[in-house]
């Protein structure tokens, strides 16, 4: 039976898209605690069910597919510009797929207008009817009103007018930035997008016997099961480590290993295989916030789906792609690297920042590691020393040393100079991922 938690994120599923939601209607229908009502509509907002608007209220939003990510409801584009909604509210969940800019003549403005784009403008009272008309929301900059019977055109077609503060090339500037944003969001896997679901996965309940163990290793040829309670609860793990030497007919809630290391849908790729290979885990369950099984995540998963994003190009440059994209091999020594400091690797004084200082020892560690020893790294331990400060424009070489490499873990010193004077130096302790 579903928990009062999943039974609200259900109703809100079953609304129609643009229903207002209130915590106090939540805990009036549902029969459940206003405390319980709002947990669970927070959790309707991060998994993109709907958005929370200043002076509007929380309204039903479609989930938008991953692949169209980069699109912004008018709902997420008042939060962002801190607008004010005049009129159109119902149509707020609605996604545009473009904004204009309307500097220029009616006729030419109307041209560029379709339907589901945006249309910024000033207090131009026969360009708001008419984007309107032609199927737009509109914002108006400069903190404008518009007339009344436009607010009325608005709430009958269902398109929202929205009135900002902003003049028109900041909100431009705000509405790029948020879909920049948006792009480099695309790109994160988090353990949902590459888990096997619950109907695929294989797990043992509490009150089976370990021959059903060696039941479920023979058709998956895995050796480690989450172990569940009545109400699919994930209690303990059970391995072959648990089980050997043990009589057949002994119930596995004697022999697993209880409170064992959960995720959930959410937690990232990157976080996921980190607690894999510092736990030395094969096999981790898939959780939601009731701790009822959601699937599995195997290491040949999180691997596979680690190399796959390596090889996919990025579509929005984060600052670990702007250093890695500016870090070459020497032509002198293949161990050695340069690097150009730009103006988006420098702080506001003009100098390279210690952030950026950071991401580009790590990259030569991992790129020294790739050529040593094909295994990619997770940084367990990072010491920095800075001698002086080092910037714009200056050309850094980056010489990493390895000094001591195992099986799971590595010890890389590197030194940093400019202008042949040392100017950094770093201390990394990381662990390996073989391919």
């Amino acid at each position: 039976m579903a928990t009062k938690h999943e039974q609200i994120i259900q109703h809100i599923v079953s609304l129609p898209v643009g229903s207002k939601i209130s915590v106090r209607q939540i805990a009036k229908d549902l029969n459940v605690s206003d405390g319980t009502a709002y947990r669970a509509i927070k959790e309707s907002e991060n998994q993109g069910l709907v958005s929370t608007i200043e002076r509007v209220g929380t309204i039903r939003i479609e989930r938008k597919k991953k692949e169209n990510f980069e699109k912004l409801t008018f709902a997420e584009v008042v939060n962002i510009i801190d607008g004010q909604v005049l009129g159109g509210r119902d149509g707020l969940y609605k996604t545009l797929s473009k904004f204009v800019i309307g500097a220029m003549q009616l006729d030419a403005m109307m041209r560029y207008t379709q339907a589901g784009s945006l249309l910024i403008v000033g207090n131009r009272f026969k360009a708001h009817e008419l984007a309107l008309n032609a199927g737009a929301a509109v914002l108006i900059t400069g903190g404008f009103d518009t007339e009344e019977h436009i607010k009325k055109l608005a709430d009958e077609k269902e398109l929202p007018i929205i009135s900002t503060t902003y003049d028109t090339f900041t909100v431009a500037a705000m509405i790029n930035r948020a879909i920049y944003d948006q792009l480099i969001k695309k790109e994160i896997v988090f353990v949902g997008d590459i888990a096997t679901p619950f109907n695929e996965s294989y797990y043992l309940k509490t009150k089976d016997s370990i021959s059903e163990w060696y039941e479920w290793n023979e058709k998956s040829s895995h050796t480690r099961f989450p172990v569940v309670d009545d109400k699919l609860r994930v209690v303990g793990m059970v391995s072959s480590k648990d089980i050997v030497g043990k009589d057949k007919n002994i119930v596995i809630d004697r022999v697993m290993s209880r409170k064992p290391q959960v995720v959930q849908a959410k937690t990232s790729l990157a976080s996921v295989a980190h607690t894999m290979v510092w736990e030395g885990i094969e096999l981790i369950p898939v959780v939601d916030q009731s701790n009822q099984l959601q699937g599995v995540v195997s290491r040949q998963d999180v691997l596979k789906a680690m190399q796959q994003i390596q090889r996919q190009p990025q579509v929005g440059d984060t600052i670990d792609d702007i250093v890695s994209s500016n870090l070459i091999a020497s032509e002198d020594d293949e161990a050695v690297y340069e690097s150009k400091v730009i103006p988006q690797m420098t702080n506001q004084l003009g100098t390279l920042s210690n952030g950026v200082f950071t991401a580009l020892i790590t990259e030569a560690s991992s790129r020294l590691l790739m050529r040593v020893k094909k295994a990619d790294i997770t940084v367990e331990n990072l010491t920095v020393y800075f001698s002086k400060p080092v910037q714009i424009e200056s050309k850094l070489i980056i010489k990493p040393k390895l000094l001591d490499v195992g099986r799971l873990y590595a010890k890389i010193d590197v030194e940093v100079f400019s202008e042949r004077n040392l100017v950094g130096k770093g201390l990394i302790m990381a662990q390996l991922i073989n391919r």
